[in-house]
């Protein structure tokens, strides 16, 4: 095991190439938007600029970056699956890839819990966190005591500029034959699971029947259920104002196996700069965006044309939302030598 890694903290290639998202320095913009499918991705990033024509990394454990520039404002799109796990991945490995602010927004496919059509879309305000609790005995419910069966986070506000920001776009692209709603003000509820934590019914003993209407009653204007939000607004929250100085160590190195298959013009400084005019602090700012496919209490189901519809023009309010949204020069990332550096 050795032979194979150095370093298993936070393990790298000899090329600094992150483990899981196979990305590295250069390759990444401090503006991000992140989806659940490579295919919603590819549909956003058909309104990328085409010079610098958009580069791509796929990583063997499914993630896809693309990066490139929109309205001439350098912007990345990354594909991370579903779940906490796979947006704790992300954010901390692009953080060690990027310098100064970021600037994410989360575009994704909720529940509603709340009466509205599918296909509205929801900007949550913030996000609360449901998690099955593993100490209850789900075999034997009547011997853990005091012990809930699930534990409901206290909320965590998404970047409020970020917001608001969001929300003035998809009102002014939102198209006018769209029979959804555009939704501000509510809270998500992000779940450990797809199932037992957002009150599924299955074979499995999960003591879950009652769960949505406790989040209802214990959480006000929760309005949404998915999988991903909360961490990605913990995250943001837990490291406003850090340093992005890298210490000046030998890098963890793998010798295999992250072997990411990339497109495009590729970087051509894979290290931080050893001087950087870089402010010593940043901060990442979080929001969210999400399409609402299923209706719990209806059960209504969006179609896939639906989907195809809104991905679209979400996603397009999305990126003018990033594109407008104003970054210091001092919290930039260098463009010299990255792969969105202007060809023109």
């Amino acid at each position: 095991m050795k032979d194979t890694l150095t370093d298993a903290n936070f393990p790298k290639t000899a090329h600094q190439r992150v483990y899981h998202l196979g990305i590295r320095h250069g390759e990444v913009a401090n503006r991000i938007i992140t989806v659940g499918t490579p295919s919603r991705a590819r549909i956003i990033a058909q309104y990328l600029d085409k010079n610098p024509q958009p580069f791509e990394v796929s990583s063997e454990r499914g993630f896809l970056t693309i990066t490139g520039r929109y309205l001439g404002v350098p912007l990345s799109i990354i594909s991370i699956g579903m779940g906490s796990p796979n947006m704790d991945f992300f954010v901390r490995e692009v953080r060690e890839c990027l310098r100064g602010d970021m600037i994410i927004v989360r575009l994704g496919s909720c529940g509603a819990l709340i009466d509205v059509p599918v296909g509205s879309v929801v900007v949550p305000k913030a996000c609360i966190s449901v998690n099955r609790n593993l100490d209850f005995d789900f075999v034997h419910p009547g011997n853990q005591g005091s012990e809930p069966p699930y534990r409901i986070s206290k909320p965590v506000s998404a970047d409020q500029a970020l917001h608001q920001k969001l929300v003035r776009a998809l009102e002014i692209a939102k198209p006018a034959d769209w029979s959804g709603s555009i939704l501000p003000g509510s809270v998500n509820a992000s779940a450990d699971s797809f199932y037992s934590s957002q009150g599924r019914q299955t074979t499995f003993p999960d003591h879950n029947s009652g769960l949505i209407e406790e989040l209802l009653r214990s959480t006000p204007d929760l309005a949404t259920l998915e999988m991903e939000t909360f961490h990605l607004y913990h995250l943001a929250a837990c490291w406003t104002g850090r340093s992005t100085a890298r210490p000046d160590s030998t890098p963890p190195v793998t010798a295999g196996p992250v072997k990411p298959v990339t497109s495009g013009p590729m970087s051509s400084a894979p290290h931080a700069p050893a001087s950087s005019p870089l402010s010593e602090t940043s901060i990442i700012r979080a929001a969210g965006v999400q399409m609402i496919f299923a209706a719990r209490l209806s059960k209504d189901f969006i179609t896939p044309a639906q989907v195809t519809f809104a991905e679209n023009w979400t996603g397009k309010a999305v990126l003018d939302a990033l594109a407008g949204f104003e970054i210091a020069p001092e919290h930039l990332d260098e463009e010299r030598g990255s792969v969105w550096e202007s060809q023109s």
